[in-house]
């Protein structure tokens, strides 16, 4: 008997006539004869609501404490989700991420997936249940709970479908797969039925919220097919699997984020290490990293980096640090955002990178930094122009 891991989001079990609805849809699967493993996330806002609550208290919580606090979010989900199967006939246990053998480093708020024994998962599996595992969060070897960070629960169901051997994974939220550019800002952004696993790496990592960059990352290792689906308005989907090179070439999607800070700074190579070290204890990611040092530079390194604020958990409080230590040395630009054009072969020349260019010059935005890998293009702009640039370059290359 095959079996299909399915994942829901938080807007799917946001209310409890929601999780009714996707016992039935998880009960229609069952019947089917497929054995089935389902991941939740936290209902609704809860998880924006937990942080508020604790950033009332403390605007610098400790990160353990944190991971003990989000992590309740979707411990209720699972446990009213199981309950809606059980009154529909259908026998379910819900299990808690240590519970189902997710096994992390010890990073609080942003840990990695190392492990997953999932006997305890594939005990009830055998015993003909449906097993619904609390997604985003897992056990450090410490012992200690740990939260996966932003999108963690697209991780957890992942990693689960490549530990169980799962025919397919299924990720369910309120969009029916992915898109060229985000549907709120371009209304007739077109629907991809397929995107290869590079690609849709390379959006995710640029801001497009569909899909975790971690979770495409474990399923290209493990080969596991993700079906991006709507939980409600069935239909259309997104394939991400393994395409042959150059079967989608060109521009294929345009991607934003907002609430973007560039950091330059002119350190010693002890304050490097330094600066490492604290942005690893805070869980923060560094982004789009340049070193350079020559002999001109006198023993100083010249860096540059950028940071999303939006997954930091007290940007204020880091930034007055981050100014305290390294004084004259630091410089932060803020008000930023980026766009980014992903595609395969669209750096093979330099043609897609310079119409862009001139593009935007022609519409006075001005770009303050480029970026490039082998499947984007990403272009460091002001906040306020993020969005008229991401119409110019969808009705560019795309629409």
């Amino acid at each position: 008997m095959s079996l299909i891991v399915q994942k829901f989001g938080g807007s799917s079990v946001a209310t409890l006539d929601k999780i009714k609805k996707i016992a039935e849809i998880i009960g229609t699967v069952k019947a089917s004869g497929h054995d089935v493993a389902v991941v939740v996330s936290a209902m609704g806002k809860t998880t924006n609501q937990l942080i508020e609550m604790a950033q009332e208290i403390s605007a610098d919580a400790p990160k353990r404490e944190m991971d003990m606090l989000l992590s309740t979010g979707e411990r209720v989900t699972m446990s009213l989700l199981c309950i809606a199967l059980n009154e529909i006939g259908i026998a379910a246990v819900s299990l808690t991420g240590s519970q189902a053998g997710i096994i992390t480093n010890d990073r609080h708020n942003d840990a990695k997936v190392i492990e997953v024994r999932p006997f305890r998962v594939q005990d009830e599996l055998a015993a003909g249940k449906v097993v619904v595992i609390g997604g985003f969060q897992g056990v450090s070897y410490r012992r200690d709970v740990t939260t996966l960070g932003r999108g963690g629960s697209d991780t957890s169901a992942v990693a689960l479908a490549a530990a169980l051997d799962a025919e397919r994974c299924e990720i369910y939220s309120d969009i029916d797969g992915v898109y060229s550019a985000d549907p709120a800002i371009i209304k007739d952004a077109r629907h991809l039925p397929e995107i290869s696993y590079q690609q849709m790496q390379e959006m995710s990592t640029a801001g497009a919220k569909v899909l975790n960059a971690q979770a495409v990352q474990f399923a290209k290792e493990s080969k596991i097919a993700i079906y991006a689906r709507s939980t409600f308005a069935p239909g259309k989907e997104t394939v991400v699997r393994k395409l042959a090179p150059g079967q989608l070439k060109g521009v294929k999607a345009v991607v934003h984020e907002n609430d973007i800070v560039r950091i330059k700074m002119q350190i010693e190579q002890e304050q490097f290490s330094l600066l490492l070290n604290r942005l690893k204890e805070l869980s923060v990611q560094m982004k789009e990293l340049s070193c350079s040092s020559s002999d001109e530079c006198k023993g100083y390194n010249q860096l540059s980096f950028i940071l999303s604020t939006k997954n930091i958990f007290s940007w204020d409080s880091l930034k007055t640090e981050l100014v305290s230590i390294f004084s004259d040395k630091i410089r932060i630009e803020e008000g930023l955002g980026a766009v980014s054009l992903i595609g395969d072969g669209i750096n093979d020349d330099n043609m897609v990178l310079h119409e862009t260019l001139q593009l935007l010059e022609s519409n006075s935005i001005v770009v303050r930094g480029i970026t490039t890998t082998s499947f984007r293009i990403s272009l460091l702009v002001p906040k306020d122009s993020v969005v008229q640039c991401v119409e110019l370059c969808h009705k560019q290359w795309i629409a």
